[in-house]
């Protein structure tokens, strides 16, 4: 996938309406947010193609910075995809703010845009990859991953090229990160080889599942096989996070799609966590940071990040 070239205008910095984001497939939480809560800066990325006509689009994209001028490396942040055109529409923080503490606390920057189709950026929903579920979680109509994931990394791909435009940011030190459908969108992007990024976070990465399966997914190998594809271009080092009580994919399909990306010769390293306590697993990012905080730092200090 060869990224297109995006231009971005930098608008009035705004003080964002916090708020908590479940991603894909929970509604959206909100919550009161401390008074020494990161403020984003706001900016809008062009994103051709992407409007209801095929006109270009406005991606809103959130930008926390750490102190001092820089230039600072990057964590470029995708989200993933409520269940719902309602839900989707009324995302309005695309990370977490803990999440932003998280990296900001390591000295890195946070960019994270609202791909078209959710929230402010707003346009038609680019991402559905078709599949449906019936009252009782049976499939009742295939899901198409690359339809999902083909728009999501282009977000993605022109984010960091906006990313390696600032004085700020350091052009060659980006990470690129996702939750959900954001993290099959981050595989997706990290087999592009943009130039900059320099490794890929996989958190719960996936598309066409849904919580009332309880984790029995449809057709999850065709997922495995647009992975293996994927494997075989990838270079920079990847880490996927997944906890086996996920309702989405479950716990083997995962594996499997690691193993066909990794057979490929990606240096991708698994991590199966422990089940999230009281929760889906899905929300491992959310709600399960002391499962995976430790091997993501163990990981990151590793390959120098």
């Amino acid at each position: 996938m060869a990224p297109a070239t995006p231009q971005a205008s930098l608008v009035a910095r705004a003080a964002a309406t916090l708020a908590l984001l479940v991603a894909f497939g929970a509604p959206v939480a909100r919550a009161q947010a401390p008074t020494d809560a990161p403020q984003p800066e706001i900016v809008r990325i062009a994103v051709p193609g992407a409007g209801a006509l095929g006109g270009e689009i406005a991606m809103v994209t959130q930008v926390f910075r750490p102190a001092g001028e820089g230039p600072h490396p990057v964590l470029v942040f995708s989200h993933g995809r409520a269940g719902t055109d309602a839900e989707r529409r009324a995302l309005v923080n695309p990370v977490l703010l803990g999440h932003v503490r998280y990296w900001l606390r390591r000295g890195y920057a946070v960019v994270a845009p609202i791909r078209p189709g959710y929230g402010a950026t707003g346009g038609p929903d680019r991402e559905y990859s078709g599949a449906r579920y019936n009252e009782w979680g049976e499939c009742i109509a295939r899901p198409q991953p690359r339809l999902t994931a083909t728009p999501a990394a282009e977000a993605i791909a022109l984010t960091v090229q906006w990313v390696r435009q600032q004085p700020w940011a350091r052009a060659d030190r980006i990470l690129i990160s996702g939750q959900s459908v954001g993290g099959l969108a981050t595989v997706a992007a990290c087999s592009a080889n943009l130039q900059g990024v320099i490794g890929c976070i996989n958190f719960a990465g996936g598309s066409g599942g849904s919580p009332l399966s309880k984790g029995r997914m449809c057709e999850p190998q065709l997922t495995e096989a647009l992975m293996a594809e994927w494997g075989r271009s990838n270079r920079p080092p990847s880490i996927w996070l997944y906890a086996p009580n996920d309702l989405y994919w479950g716990e083997e399909a995962p594996r499997r799609w690691h193993a066909a990306f990794a057979a490929g010769g990606s240096n991708a390293r698994f991590v199966g966590t422990e089940p999230v306590p009281a929760a889906d697993g899905h929300r491992l990012l959310s709600m399960g940071g002391r499962l995976w905080s430790v091997p993501l730092g163990a990981w990151l200090k590793e390959h120098g990040f």
